[in-house]
This record gives C-alpha cells, sequence and structure tokens, in this order.
C-alpha cells in the first residue's frame, strides 16, 4: 500500500460502537437516508447516504459537489458526534476538524467501485473511515487506475486513514460479508468517512 495509507484494526469496542450507532439513529430522524445518482447517466447507488457536519457529498444529474443541505429536507445537516472528532483528533495527524462526514449506508448486495476523493479543495487533509457492522471487503490501490491493489477486510470498530502520498488512492468495496456482526439487527454496514474540504 502506499505510504500514508493507514489501517488500524479494533479502534472502537462494543460500547463506543452501540454509542455511535445510537447517535447516528437521532442524526437519521434530522438528515434522512436517500438515494444519490450518477451525474451523466442518472443510474442510482447501490447505497443510500447522508452526511453530518458543516458541509454534506451529494452526487446528482448536476455533478458531485459540497453543499451545506440536504438535498430533499433542504436543512442543514447535523453535527458531527463528538466521538468521530476524538477518533480524527487522535488518528488523522491533521491539525484542523473534519467538516464533512458521509454516512453510507450498505446492504448486503451494495458496493462500492473504485474511485479517488478529490472533490475537497484541502487535498492535504487524510479522509478517515470508519466500519460499522458487516464485515466489508475494501480495495485500495494506487493514484492511476488499473493498477495493482490489495484488500482488507474491515470490520466493526475499524478505521483506515488515506493520507499522504495514498491521499488520491482509489479505493472502494467489493462486497459486504453478511452475518459478520450483530451491531445492525437487521444486517448491513454503516460507513463514515470523515474529510476536511476547504482549506484553512
Amino acid at each position: 500500500m502506499l505510504e500514508g495509507i493507514k489501517y488500524v484494526p479494533g479502534v472502537l469496542g462494543r460500547q463506543d460502537q452501540e454509542n455511535l450507532l445510537e447517535a447516528l439513529r437521532i442524526c437519521v430522524k434530522e438528515a434522512p437516508l436517500f438515494t444519490p445518482v450518477m451525474p451523466r447517466t442518472g443510474r442510482p447507488f447501490s447505497v443510500r447516504m447522508t452526511n453530518l457536519g458543516s458541509l454534506g457529498w451529494v452526487s446528482d444529474r448536476a455533478g458531485y459537489r459540497y453543499q451545506p443541505e440536504h438535498p430533499e429536507t433542504g436543512r442543514p445537516w447535523p453535527a458531527i458526534p463528538q466521538l468521530l472528532l476524538d477518533l480524527w483528533n487522535i488518528h488523522a495527524g491533521y491539525a484542523h476538524p473534519p467538516e464533512a462526514c458521509l454516512v453510507n449506508f450498505y446492504q448486503q448486495d451494495a458496493k462500492m467501485g473504485l474511485h479517488q476523493d478529490k472533490d475537497e479543495q484541502d487535498l492535504a487533509a487524510p479522509v478517515m473511515s470508519v466500519s460499522l457492522g458487516d464485515t466489508a471487503v475494501f480495495r485500495v490501490g494506487g493514484t492511476a487506475r488499473g493498477g495493482k491493489t490489495e484488500t482488507i477486510k474491515l470490520s466493526s470498530g475499524d478505521i483506515v486513514v488515506l493520507g499522504g502520498d495514498g491521499r488520491l488512492a482509489y479505493h472502494g468495496i467489493d462486497r459486504v460479508m453478511g452475518g459478520t456482526s450483530i451491531l445492525l439487527k437487521e444486517g448491513g454496514r454503516i460507513n463514515l468517512t470523515l474529510r476536511r474540504v476547504t482549506k484553512p
């Protein structure tokens, strides 16, 4: 893996996972999950998503972008829970707080193709991912499409940081391994991706 990509298993214990899940349930009542679509084709994503923080990432026929309000309710996104901000402070290695936390909900058949996170102004800031629920097969490669890739099984409570040379690494989710966690009663996986969007 590229320098700057950090995988830290088991960061969140069971109680912290449950506490974070409860905080997310409250947030999702305020900012419901929605299904984004691809800009050109209008094809729906296989994941549902929402956002936390002052800015949220959205995708629709107008393109990819960050905006301060939910695309369906028009209301501001809920605040990022303190537990996630604490994780950022410990593991991100970056002096400024995240402005966005993308919440992706993967059902058993959902996946995410290889992509780069590059819609942010501040590419010096890392991207930090927190996993909850069923284990996912995470694939990560280099900064050019089509190169060699590796896989990591991300379990509930694990984090991954993409920083340094690995900030623009192509990455995605091959599949979700159903029945590997009992955190979510009906199964599935939640991925929380913390990002700094603007330059300080």
